[in-house]
């Protein structure tokens, strides 16, 4: 492909003549609080800074179901766009030059890789990109940044590269597929090796000769994710604390050259005197009474409707009149005369909505004639609003039973059928009343409220939502109200009929205090704009005050902001009246820039400079400060430039040389009259602040909030603190308040606030403000799409500290890529100017996160749902490779113990060497006739004489019923007709090998017993899946080519199936060897029976794929057999008269030899129950160990799964059939790996109904050096459980702890030793013995060890290794084969039937499956264990390394929009439990992840098939 046809897309960017806020209109966004151009600029300037080492982020992979777009251009590479206003089109190539030939994600993955990634403002083919030529035009593109920032939101400024050449880093792979040039070790694909790709699910592994990844899109972007993660990260940590034991976390430690406060200490500063004016009212009352009687027809209010016009205007006089027949019929109309429901002092909430300030003031000022406590909420609008529940727990707190509403809202809120209002969820059960004139009763004549002074008495209450999501309610008193309206009076000047324009929330806060209350002290005339108006038209607040000619406006910066974006329709504005513009949320950081933008726009218009007037308040402080209107033409107030990396250290340090990262403050006038404040340190005692240092404001006052309603312990330490100084003596005898602002009282008394408590991150010991956070995600402008308002920050605490998560709502039309860019650079913004790490960045599609009733973001909401799982992101960016500082230091490997210790008998340096035998084969005298033959088909011969119509075998189909038996004789006869075939048609020799392909039957017996009459060695293979051809025949094949069989046996129906279509398509079908079907067997039989003449000799071939994806056959001899037989014989004590359940594929490993071998050897029935059958009827394995009073049975993990999945509801049902398991004594799991404690514990615990007794359920253990090691057995002591540390484990130590205890996992025996069987615990590396209750392999040596692998290759040397190894020292004569898995051996307190003491054998994992991260040995499962228990939607999971990191793959059974909640939430778990990072998450659907017959997860198949891109995943999340 030519690189010059990727041309990038690019507009020049140019300093664009449009007008400054041209951009703002361009991109129709419209609430951009916290926009600041300084910050604005120094964002810019740090991206360009940063666009030398770009973060090579590889961007996810998604499944197209799960775009959220619908156009194709999501998915086409970036071509030419076109800029705003008609500017020329930009950028190079189309995508139609491309035609789609290389989709999105390699693209980006490739423009991610290529060299220097550029900012270049010009569009430069991708030659000049690669060679590194655009430094210099980089380096522009900041100059020009630096000077216009604004630039229109279409210049896409994405930081694309070039897409290179496609040829550079694909290895040419040859065009006809993978030359696969490898062979498992033990016994590989000899023939196999030079084939088409193989496809996924296939035994071979992906990988060249050398082990490098066959290349492919998945490992192309891992590689990349690699090579990110080798950046230089943050310095690390120093210092350790230990937790628990050696397992060390890092903590912070203090640097000494970290930034410490060294002013002195600071001094409480005190407000201008409260002075009392002598016609101020005794109480809100009284001058509601005073203006209502003497200026009735004054306005109070007018309420505008959402076309701007006037809705009603509400005067003084109808508030008083209307107020009293409120109270009069609160009082007296509501319950009955003798229970009124209502009484003075009660708590009744008010449920208002936005567009009505009048009906509230009206029930708002009639609890106060009353006396009755209003508690204003908002309009609960759903039963499921977020924070509804905790509004609901206040009220019902409260005691309120009342609830105040308006007709509109009344008839407005959600019914029952029969008309009534639900209870909403969490709420007490209220009485709903409409407080209007026409459903009231007139008070009598005589009847007045009575107008009492100001006193302790609670006014009202106001709520406030905490960081948790919690509601609390302040109680207000009456004194502090008045005193309150009366610091306000003093510091804002009000005079009486002054007009004010509200835009705030009048419910509440600064909206509520001065159009509500302050308002009507003053005789003011309020004009109330609705929020609703204010969508619909942002300058409605400004006509109106050019219209009224209003003196003060209430706003916040958001509705300056919607101004400025409207402002060009506007002509004739003049704003020349405004004596004040209160600023509601001045104290947040970024209003600042609101004001200056604001200012800058309407300083024409007549708005003064002096008129802005940012004020800071809190729920519980009420208004902590605001600037007072200023003289005209004194100064304006300076500007605080702080460092921000100073802040984070809680120091205030001017602006450093550092310009990228300050702060600019603008500060929020003086202490209240009448008040004294400071500022306390922010965590353990409230000791007074160093004047260098931020500290929590407290204030001393009347006029602040005295409770929270019922909480006595929260309240004191809020409303009762008592500053001290250094010394520790209090600073005042009056109690202070907490106002919950972070911030300092900079010279000549200015308030300055940084920040909110709620809004605190503690990130590695320093802290972060929320808000600040947002304001530097909203300041990565080039990409105009995620909305203004839209987006939330808090912390979540993994790993012992808080780690920063930012969601976003995103525009609908932003493409995948617009996204992850955005993100990206989100990321780098945040790290430069904060230098912090954000773990994780989401977005999800616009609306979705959850609303405060006014359009905010409900945080705690938000991030619960984060937490929960819920939150359903469309993108999902995770950093926990950057952020997570304080993991365990990787470990390094203690030398173990050398030969040069001294052993003395069987200890090794103080503890005995871990070894354990089963019963002596030798010494136990019984009368086992078949012990005189030395081959098994001699047994059966001998026993088609002696008791030729004993029932051996028993075949049970799908119903229950008997489908087929084979008595002795019958078998033998059977076996005599197939010998004389494979003489016959076969013209076999002895020795040759014959690859049997049956379904689990009785066919495959006989074929076996035939094959062993004609001197012939068989190999049992699991026939073809007639559903899934493509994936099965592969691995038939490659086991028919690598035994070097001969022929193969089989049925006719798989006979057609070898030969049919799909077959042709799967493999190449003339390479078979000829195949006989044993369906039709001649009359006649073979002139005589080939007996052996060596028993040493090769009598069967045992095949099995390992979980890690390897073939391995291993080969049994006569000897081998024969001792195995009588080996299980003994421990199950078969004899002929016993019946034994076998649910198990019959293909290999002891599944084969319980279903073949062992009938024959002892004698005793076996009914088969193929598994597959369970599929049909989940119940038929246990109703036929209930119906054939079976005592032993055998089954695998995958049916012990089918019956609990499948049974689990249905225990009734099958008790009430009769299904009695109390006669079963051993239920053995016949299996390769660590007993699945969870699963046989669920399962005894589900089946305890019918009768099973727990002690029956046990689990065996074998591997392919020795099929059997284990196997519970009949007599001998009960399984045993033993809690080890997972930590200790990882460390290859084994720590006994108690059930319960953290890190603890259970390890269950993995049965009983079989006679004939010794084994040991070796090291590993050195082969050394190794102690008890220590972690090594485990090493076997017993008389049914096979005898070597069969391979193609003579793999000499993994041979001698597995079979025939010999410990470094100590006893060094005896051969043992080692299995490939590690576990210990710990003597207990039972004794088992010899009298001595029982030694348990504890499997923990396999070698070759386990990883080796950071220094330490993982098994699979336990990580995998933690993954599943994580979310309910999380069936599967599996995880595997590839180059270092962490791939996590689960199933997800859920809506594929689910899929991205999960990537945090796996991330997060495997963080807690196992101290590791996850590298990649991939998301797939139910049953992706490979199982094979025992039920075991093959991970290198997962892990062959995701490097090869064929899992088709629902997401894939590179975590950074």
């Amino acid at each position: 492909m030519d690189p010059s046809m990727g041309q990038e897309r690019r507009t020049p960017v140019t300093p664009s003549s449009s007008s400054r806020y041209n951009r703002r209109r361009s991109s129709g966004s419209r609430d951009e609080r916290y926009r600041s151009d300084v910050h604005t600029e120094a964002v810019q300037a740090a991206l360009a800074k940063h666009k030398e080492r770009k973060m090579a982020v590889p961007m996810p992979s998604k499944r197209r179901s799960l775009v959220v777009q619908t156009s194709m251009d999501a998915y086409t590479p970036p071509d030419s766009s076109s800029g705003s206003e008609g500017e020329g089109q930009g950028g190079g190539g189309t995508s139609s030059s491309r035609e789609g030939s290389i989709n999105m994600e390699q693209w980006i993955s490739r423009a991610v890789h290529s060299s220097t990634t550029t900012t270049s403002s010009t569009a430069s083919s991708s030659s000049s990109t690669r060679s590194g030529g655009s430094g210099a035009a980089a380096g522009r593109l900041a100059d020009v940044l630096a000077q216009h920032v604004h630039i229109s939101a279409q210049h896409h400024l994405q930081n694309h590269s070039a897409p290179p050449d496609v040829t550079g880093y694909t290895n040419n792979t040859a065009a006809d597929g993978i030359q696969v040039e490898r062979a498992p070790p033990g016994g590989g694909g000899g023939s196999a090796a030079h084939r088409q790709t193989p496809k996924y699910g296939n035994a071979e592994l992906m990988e060249t000769g050398d082990g490098v990844p066959v290349s492919s899109r998945v490992s192309a972007k891992i590689q990349q994710l690699v090579n990110t993660l080798k950046r230089p990260k943050r310095p690390p940590l120093r210092e350790f604390f230990v937790d628990d034991f050696e397992e060390l976390l890092e903590v912070q430690q203090p640097d000494p050259n970290l930034p410490k406060a060294e002013g002195a200490q600071m001094a409480a500063m005190r407000g201008e005197q409260l002075g009392v004016v002598t016609n101020w009212p005794p109480s809100l009352e009284a001058a509601l009474q005073r203006w209502g009687t003497i200026s009735p027809k004054a306005p109070c209010l007018t309420t505008m409707d959402t076309n701007g016009k006037p809705l009603y205007v509400l005067t003084y006089g109808k508030l008083w009149s209307r107020s009293v027949k409120v109270a009069y019929n609160l009082l007296h109309k509501l319950g009955t005369k003798q229970e009124p429901l209502v009484r003075p002092g009660d708590r009744v909430a008010l449920v208002f909505p936005n567009n009505d300030p009048g009906a509230f003031m009206t029930a708002f000022y009639g609890c106060l004639l009353a006396e009755v406590v209003p508690v204003p909420i908002e309009v609960p609008l759903t039963r499921k609003d977020a924070g509804s529940q905790q509004i609901g727990f206040l009220l019902g707190s409260c005691g309120v039973t009342v609830a105040l509403t308006s007709d509109a809202c009344h008839k407005g809120l959600p019914k029952t059928p029969t008309g009534e209002i639900p209870q909403f969820k969490g709420w007490p059960k209220v009485l709903w009343f409409v407080p209007e004139s026409k459903h009231l009763s007139k008070p009598p004549r005589d009847w007045f409220p009575q107008i009492k002074d100001a006193n302790q008495d609670t006014a009202y209450i106001e709520y406030k939502t905490c960081k948790d999501g919690g509601v609390l309610g302040v109680t207000v008193t009456r004194t502090a109200m008045l005193t309150h309206c009366q610091a306000l009076t003093q510091s804002c000047s009000y005079t009486e009929a002054e007009t004010i324009v509200n835009v705030l929330d009048f419910k509440k806060d600064v909206g509520l205090w001065h159009a509500v209350l302050t308002s009507v002290m003053n005789m003011m005339h309020v004009i109330s704009i609705p929020y609703a108006l204010m969508k619909v038209n942002p300058l409605s607040w400004i006509q109106k005050v050019c219209q009224f000619k209003a003196k003060v406006a209430c706003v916040k910066s958001r509705d300056m902001h919607w101004a400025l974006v409207a402002h060009r329709d506007q002509r004739d504005v003049n704003l020349s009246s405004l004596r004040m513009l209160v600023v509601a949320d001045g104290s947040n950081p970024w209003s600042i820039s609101s004001c200056d933008a604001f200012l800058n726009v309407f300083q024409t218009k007549g708005l003064r400079p002096e008129v802005i007037c940012p004020c800071a308040s809190s729920p519980e402080a009420l208004t902590v400060a605001i600037r007072r209107p200023l003289e005209e033409g004194a100064t304006p107030p300076s500007r605080g430039v702080l460092s921000m990396p100073g802040l984070s250290h809680g120091v205030i340090r001017v602006d450093s040389e550092e310009k990228l990262s300050v702060l600019t403050l603008q500060d929020v006038g003086s202490v209240m009259p009448g008040a004294l404040m400071c500022a306390v340190k922010v965590e353990g005692v409230p000791q007074l602040c160093k004047t260098d240092e931020i500290g929590e404001m407290c204030v001393c006052t009347v006029a602040t909030g005295t409770s929270y309603y019922g909480l006595a312990g929260m309240t004191k330490n809020t409303f009762e603190v008592f500053p001290v100084s250094n010394n520790g003596t209090p600073i005042s005898e009056f109690p202070f308040t907490r106002t919950g602002l972070l911030g300092f009282i900079g010279p000549a008394g200015l308030i300055f606030v940084i920040g909110k408590m709620d809004g605190l991150m503690v990130v590695g010991g320093r802290r972060h403000n929320a808000d600040d956070i947002v304001a530097t995600a909203l300041a990565v402008e080039p990409m105009k799409f995620v909305y203004r308002g839209r987006i939330a920050v808090f912390s979540i605490t993994v790993l012992h500290d808080e780690r920063i998560v930012v969601v976003a709502e995103q525009r609908p039309d932003s493409t995948e890529e617009d996204s992850f860019q955005w993100m990206s650079r989100v990321l780098q913004a945040i790290d430069s100017i904060h230098q912090v790490g954000v773990y994780c960045l989401a977005l999800v599609p616009s609306n979705t996160l959850p609303k405060t009733p006014l359009g905010g973001i409900h945080l705690s909401e938000a991030k619960q749902l984060f937490l929960e799982g819920a939150l359903h992101p469309c993108n999902v960016l995770m950093c926990p490779h950057t952020c997570v500082t304080n993991l365990p230091k990787p470990r390094q490997k203690q030398p173990e113990i050398g030969p040069a210790s001294v052993m003395v008998g069987n200890l090794v340096s103080g503890k005995r060497i871990a070894q354990a035998s089963g019963r002596d084969l030798g010494q136990i005298e019984d009368n086992d006739q078949a012990r005189k033959f030395l081959f098994l088909s001699e047994v059966l011969q001998w026993r088609a004489q002696t008791t030729p119509d004993h029932v051996l075998y028993t075949l049970l189909n799908s119903r229950g019923a008997i489908a087929s038996s084979l008595t002795c004789v019958q078998l033998h006869k059977r076996a005599e007709k197939i010998a004389a075939v494979l003489s016959e048609r076969g013209h076999l020799q002895d020795g040759d090998h014959v690859a049997l392909v049956y379904p689990p039957g009785i066919d495959l017996i006989a074929a076996f017993y035939g094959c062993l009459y004609a001197g012939c060695v068989p190999i049992t293979v699991r026939p073809p899946h007639p559903q899934n051809i493509a994936t099965t025949l592969p691995t038939v094949k490659m086991i028919v080519e690598v035994s070097r069989s001969v022929c193969v046996m089989t049925t006719q129906l798989i006979c057609k199936l070898l030969r049919s279509k799909e077959a042709l398509a799967a493999v190449d079908v003339r390479t078979w060897p000829p195949v006989i079907d044993t369906d039709d067997l001649p009359k006649k039989k073979p002139p005589l029976l080939y007996k052996p003449s060596n028993p040493d000799t090769l009598a069967y071939l045992d095949f099995s794929v390992s979980t890690t994806g390897m073939l391995a056959g291993v080969k049994m001899s006569h000897t081998a057999t024969s001792a195995f037989c009588r080996s299980i014989k003994l421990q199950c004590e078969l004899y002929p008269s016993r019946e034994v359940a076998i649910c198990l594929d019959p293909y290999c490993g002891l599944g084969f030899v319980l279903w073949c071998l062992c009938s024959v050897y002892s004698g005793h029935q076996s009914i088969l129950i193929p598994p597959s059958e369970l599929e049909v009827n989940p119940a038929l394995w246990l109703s036929a160990v209930s119906q054939y009073k079976v005592r032993d049975t055998f089954c695998s993990y995958s049916v012990m799964e089918l019956c609990t999945k499948g049974l689990g509801l249905q225990t009734d049902s099958l008790k009430s059939r009769g299904v009695d398991l109390s006669r079963v004594r051993t239920c053995v799991v016949v299996a390769e790996e660590r007993p699945r404690i969870a699963l046989t514990q669920s399962f005894s615990k589900l089946f305890k109904d019918l009768g099973l007794h727990p002690r029956a359920v046990s689990t065996s253990f074998g591997c392919r050096v020795n099929l059997a090691i284990c196997l519970q057995g009949t007599s001998g002591p009960d399984p045993t459980t033993v809690f080890v540390d997972m930590r200790a484990l990882r460390h290859d130590r084994v720590r006994l702890v108690e059930r319960g205890s953290p890190h603890s996992l259970p390890l269950m025996e993995s049965g009983k030793i079989l006679p004939g069987v010794r084994i040991i615990i070796a090291n590993p590396e050195t082969k050394g013995p190794m102690g008890e209750s220590h972690l090594g392999e485990i090493w076997a040596h017993s008389g049914h060890n096979a005898s070597g692998y069969f391979t193609v290759y003579g793999d000499e040397v993994l041979q001698s290794d597995h079979f025939s190894s010999r410990l470094s020292f100590g006893d060094t004569q005896t051969v043992w084969a080692r299995t490939g898995y590690l576990g210990f051996l710990r003597r207990t307190e039972l004794t088992d039937a010899s009298g001595e003491r029982h030694d348990a054998l504890y499997v923990v994992g396999a070698l070759e499956e386990a990883m080796e991260l950071r220094g330490m040995r993982y098994h699979p499962i336990d990580i995998e264990t933690s993954v599943i228990r994580t979310h309910k939607s999380i069936t599967e999971c599996a995880v595997f390394t590839w180059t270092n990191l962490l791939v996590v793959v689960v199933e997800l059974d859920g809506s594929e929009h689910e899929a991205l909640d999960l990537v945090p939430l796996v991330t997060n778990v495997v963080l807690e439990e196992h101290y590791l990072i996850v590298g990649v998450v991939v998301v797939v659907d139910i049953g992706v992840i490979p199982i094979n017959s025992r039920g075991e997860k093959q991970r290198m198949h997962l892990r062959d098939g995701f490097l090869a891109d064929q899992l088709d995943p629902i997401y894939v999340a590179y975590n950074m």
